[in-house]
């Protein structure tokens, strides 16, 4: 079996897939990509499933040595890419021989990288995916030095595209909000100033939640609630009045208050935006 030997391993480099899904009830979160539409684009430009494991890096990059030639891709947040040194293409097909370094650089732009090979990251699945749960402990550690990642089996011949469009990383970050389940807690003036308030994406926040900065949102009524189911995307205001969007990475249940919840469609661009982006909140009127 083919592998990748891990010569830098960056800030912080995990090994992702679309994560843990239906098990919840067992008070195990989702983990995964935080920008799915990234990852799914590099296991298509390398001819993977959707699904397939990959890296995802953070803002430095990784650095491999390919035991058997490999076929890579690296999307996400705009970086240089080398072979042995030599520049390759960002966004799509590159053929690592055998020996060689890929290297990921730094991010010139946005936050998490995403590098797929040919036949899937096969490190072995716990609960049904390959992702690294940095919360729950699960799935295999961040990257290290000499780490040793197979490389599984080549996949079934199929017609690659050159070339996957994605949208740049945010220069503002614009959150649609749904509000509920707990916008009850929060005076009508507070939930009205979120939507014209602005705030900025915190250096504080990980691959648990995307913590914000700004004016704190007033609560109407004081305590906490025992703690309930949490999704994607919640939007949690803890007593510093701070909103907290949850990633993949987030806890099953929690006793804040939820003002409301961001769609899904809106959080790959949390992934990718870097402390000190502006953030806006819209929050949806139901009809």
């Amino acid at each position: 079996m083919n592998e990748l030997l891990v010569v830098r391993p960056g800030p912080l480099t995990t090994v992702q897939d679309l994560g843990r899904r239906g098990v919840a009830h067992l008070g195990v979160p989702r983990a995964g990509a935080l920008d799915e539409p990234a990852l799914r684009a590099a296991n298509r430009l390398v001819g993977n499933e959707p699904g397939a494991a990959g890296l995802e890096t953070t803002l430095g990059g990784v650095a491999l040595r390919a035991v058997g030639a490999a076929l890579v891709a690296v999307t996400g947040a705009p970086s240089p890419v080398r072979v042995d040194g030599r520049a390759a293409a960002w966004g799509a097909p590159v053929l690592v021989p055998d020996g060689a370094v890929v290297e990921v650089g730094a991010a010139t732009a946005g936050v998490r990288g995403y590098l797929a090979v040919a036949g899937g990251i096969a490190v072995p699945p716990v609960l049904g995916s390959r992702s690294a749960d940095l919360l729950a402990g699960l799935g295999p550690a961040p990257l290290a030095a000499g780490d040793r990642l197979p490389v599984g089996p080549p996949p079934p011949h199929r017609a690659r595209p050159e070339l996957v469009p994605l949208p740049a990383p945010p220069a503002e970050l614009v959150l649609r909000l749904r509000l509920g389940p707990r916008a009850d807690w929060f005076t009508a003036a507070a939930v009205a100033r979120l939507g014209r308030d602005r705030y900025l994406v915190s250096p504080t926040g990980n691959r648990v939640g995307l913590r914000t900065e700004g004016p704190p949102v007033e609560r109407a009524r004081e305590g906490e609630l025992p703690s309930e189911g949490m999704v994607v995307g919640a939007v949690q205001i803890p007593p510093d009045g701070q909103p907290v969007v949850f990633l993949a990475d987030h806890p099953t249940t929690g006793g804040y208050p939820v003002i409301g919840v961001v769609p899904a469609a809106d959080l790959p661009a949390a992934a990718q935006a870097r402390p000190g982006t502006p953030v806006r909140f819209v929050p949806l009127r139901e009809h």
